[in-house]
């Protein structure tokens, strides 16, 4: 009898370590696709069609700010804007109306009714409207083909105890050398990212240091990030108190029914 019970306290031992272990050792990709069902999903926001919004791109300690009319286009990856102002990322030495396209392999960039030649102005508005549009559609796509994602633990924030998931990409299936990488963190209750940490290499930033606080606004039964705060490492490394960036979509409108010819230059 004795040795009976001395088996069962070891199954249940065994047992409760087995699911403490299961528990700190949390599938990474099963917590971004809860995430995206959470979201809505990456399908609802494709039968959406296409997008239309306002996106303030704000410094707020310098006071300057790209101001846009964001088109997409979901399927073929359409990406069109329009710039009444332009002060940072979009030929911000330049005066009147800046429209940037890009149609999913070429872009195409005009100044008040005239198309811009310059390879380097094609080749910013290139970047721009591909980072544009992934920035909006980010949290759908984080498990695409090429992804790989890895379990850090947790992290307590603001009385919230996070999962962190680390999101890499594989160079061999993106094309690209360089690939940004992100650190989530995914709220237990919501499943939503409320924060992450992002590189950015285009930008000489190779580790994901920088923050984005996120809010989300639901549309249509899509929960999309709206409002989003970027916070650089101080020289502490701690992150500054106030954002450096602050970036706002308002006034948005899906299916809007647009073609192709909708998001040119014309």
């Amino acid at each position: 009898m004795e040795n009976g019970s001395k088996i069962i306290w070891s199954l249940l031992i065994f047992t409760f370590f087995s699911f403490t272990l299961i528990a700190q050792k949390k599938n990474p990709t099963q917590l971004i696709q809860e995430m995206e069902t959470a979201l809505g999903g990456w399908d609802k926001l494709y039968a959406q069609h296409d997008v239309e919004f306002q996106y303030d791109y704000h410094y707020p300690g310098e006071d300057i700010r790209d101001v846009s009319t964001e088109r997409y286009i979901f399927e073929g990856e359409h990406s069109w804007a329009k710039y009444e102002t332009h002060q940072i990322n979009v030929l911000k030495d330049q005066q009147g109306t800046v429209v940037q396209c890009y149609n999913g392999s070429d872009a195409a960039i005009s100044l008040n009714g005239k198309k811009i030649d310059n390879p380097q102005a094609i080749g910013g508005s290139q970047f721009l409207r591909k980072a544009n549009y992934f920035w909006f559609v980010m949290m759908f796509k984080l498990d695409d083909p090429g992804t790989s994602h890895k379990y850090l633990g947790k992290e307590k924030m603001n009385g919230i105890n996070y999962d962190k998931v680390a999101v890499s990409y594989n160079s061999e299936v993106t094309g690209k050398p360089q690939n940004d990488a992100y650190i989530l963190y995914i709220n237990p209750k919501t499943k939503l990212v409320d924060r992450f940490f992002f590189s950015l290499p285009a930008m000489g930033v190779n580790d994901p240091i920088l923050a984005m606080q996120v809010e989300y606004t639901d549309v249509n039964g899509v929960k999309l990030p709206l409002k989003r705060y970027a916070f650089r490492p101080g020289q502490d490394g701690q992150l500054e108190e106030k954002p450096f960036l602050v970036q706002t979509s308002t006034n948005l409108k899906f299916n809007n029914g647009f073609k192709e010819a909708d998001l040119s230059l014309n």
